[in-house]
């Protein structure tokens, strides 16, 4: 009898000990999940430090809906070089959305305090205070959805970023990939859909109408002409000289 009741003792301290390593892996999987996930991410910020992304989460987002109506559709994108993007869209775009741009350090805290305090009143998330970096990490990285998980990624990436590229490159990468109308990315593509030139012909007012349809390019893609898009723009331009460039 004793024999058997030290193998039940064994079989016992044996199945305790299993069920501590499952508890472990259940608790520590996730965990190192999410450190190897921000390693991908910085591995991929430092590569961008020298090569250009040939695309982004949302470009490859918004290719897949567009297959589902088309199978052959394509994105218009083409990438250009800082230099050949007009300083009035580099000024009309900081001016609309992150006037602070050469001066933070990736994140506008007083920008999200407020952005938080308007969510909170619309009791959900209809803003996010995001900076031309956050925007970036985003497009990188990132989904569309709005929540408070995904925004704290966000910020991660957003100081990965600048922590490895000066704001230049943020800026010229960020023009290259961000989102100007249906399937339209980066500034040479939207300068020629919309205006028939390239990126380094525009002029402020069409650099101003290009930066006030960001929040919402593909409405703007459809709706050309509304009121508040010309209100929107001329506010933006007379802006523009007060835009502190990289």
């Amino acid at each position: 009898m004793s024999g058997i009741g030290t193998l039940k003792a064994g079989a016992s301290a044996r199945a305790r000990t299993g069920g501590r390593r499952w508890l472990k892996w259940i608790i520590l999987g996730p965990l190192l999940f999410v450190v190897l996930l921000q390693l991908y991410f910085f591995a991929m910020v430092c590569w961008w430090t020298q090569f250009n992304p040939s695309s982004t989460s949302m470009m490859r987002q918004q290719l897949s809906a567009l297959r589902e109506q088309n199978p052959n559709a394509k994105l218009e994108q083409v990438w250009v070089p800082y230099a050949r993007i007009s300083n009035n869209l580099k000024r009309a775009v900081i001016a609309s959305e992150d006037a602070n741009f050469s001066e933070h350090d990736g994140v506008d805290w007083d920008a999200l305090e407020k952005a938080y305090e308007r969510n909170n009143k619309k009791h959900r998330v209809v803003g996010g205070g995001s900076t031309i970096t956050q925007q970036l990490a985003k497009n990188l990285f990132l989904s569309g959805s709005r929540n408070y998980l995904r925004k704290g990624q966000e910020l991660v990436i957003a100081y990965m970023l600048e922590a490895v590229m000066d704001k230049e490159r943020i800026l010229e990468i960020y023009l290259n990939v961000v989102e100007f109308g249906r399937g339209v990315f980066g500034a040479e593509a939207a300068a020629r859909h919309y205006f028939r030139i390239p990126a380094a012909n525009l002029n402020a007012a069409q650099a101003a109408r290009l930066a006030v349809m960001l929040p919402n390019p593909r409405y703007y893609d459809r709706h050309r002409d509304t009121s508040y898009l010309a209100r929107r723009t001329a506010i933006i331009q007379r802006r523009m000289n007060a835009a502190e460039l990289p």
